[in-house]
């Protein structure tokens, strides 16, 4: 299987990932390679990036980095010039710039053919023509049918609403935000250890939700990259595959998503650093 990687590389996450992810395909556990890293920033942007197109260099992948901020202000300047004012310009100008972007992007990385392309850590919404194009992947903090939104929004709902399990899953990147089909996902109850320790039977308490926001965050972080490698291991093995925008098992059939939870909880538990959480 033939993976684009693509990432802000914005923090030490960032690196870690890629390099667990590494080594999953150097030790045979992920059937694939990466055949490029695409970066919306530039050397010498951030510090972070910088870090990460290091370890990029080192695995000898090829990189690829254009700067998004550059490429928007350059834009904007130019479509702005022999407009009309208001707002209807200003909206034009955003939609111009993120198109152009886009179709930049796969100029660079389209004679690469990936089969498959990993969002890991990349901080811009993908539009409509490039996830059209490719079978991309994302993370999301939450299970199937779950909220919505950056992982502190979810964390927020999934206490206010009183849910009975939390979670996090892979999709398709889709332009609708965090609503493509499913391609894996895991769920954990709020029930045994530390859960019960908060009276959740009874109802949480007003005073309990930064201990239970903390607590829900844990449990989903220490299921990501277990999630992401096993995710990409059944992809490059066959036991899932995407054909036209739907998830297939290995018998052929279309599947609401691959339930990796008991694959995941397993690896959590003969991991030191997780086995206590």
């Amino acid at each position: 299987m033939n993976i684009g990687w693509f990432s802000t590389g914005r923090d030490e996450a960032a690196c870690q990932l890629l390099k667990a992810v590494w080594e999953s395909i150097e030790a045979g556990e992920i059937q694939a390679k990466i055949s490029f890293v695409f970066s919306n920033r530039e050397p010498g942007e951030a510090k972070e990036s910088d870090l990460f197109f290091e370890l990029v260099h080192s695995y000898n992948i090829p990189l690829i980095c254009f700067s998004h901020r550059k490429f928007k202000t350059l834009t904007q300047t130019l479509s702005l010039q022999g407009r009309g004012p208001g707002e209807c310009r200003a909206k034009q100008s955003h939609e111009d710039w993120r198109l152009r972007y886009d179709r930049e992007v796969n100029k660079r990385v389209e004679k690469f053919c990936p089969d498959l392309c990993v969002l890991a850590g990349y901080m811009l919404i993908i539009g409509e023509e490039l996830c059209r194009k490719y079978n991309m992947i994302n993370l999301h903090p939450a299970p199937p049918g779950g909220p919505s939104g950056s992982w502190q929004e979810v964390m927020r709902t999934l206490i206010r609403n009183k849910a009975k399990e939390a979670g996090a899953m892979m999709h398709l990147v889709t332009p609708k935000l965090d609503q493509g089909p499913v391609v894996s996902y895991c769920t954990f109850p709020f029930r045994g250890k530390a859960f019960d320790t908060l009276n959740q039977v009874q109802g949480w308490q007003k005073d309990d939700e930064k201990t239970l926001f903390q607590l829900i965050r844990q449990h989903e972080l220490v299921r990501e990259f277990p999630l992401i490698i096993l995710t990409l291991q059944a992809l490059s093995r066959g036991e899932i595959s995407i054909r036209d925008g739907r998830v297939i098992n290995a018998q052929g059939e279309s599947i609401e998503g691959y339930n990796l939870s008991g694959k995941i909880d397993k690896a959590i538990e003969s991991d030191p650093e997780t086995s206590s959480v």
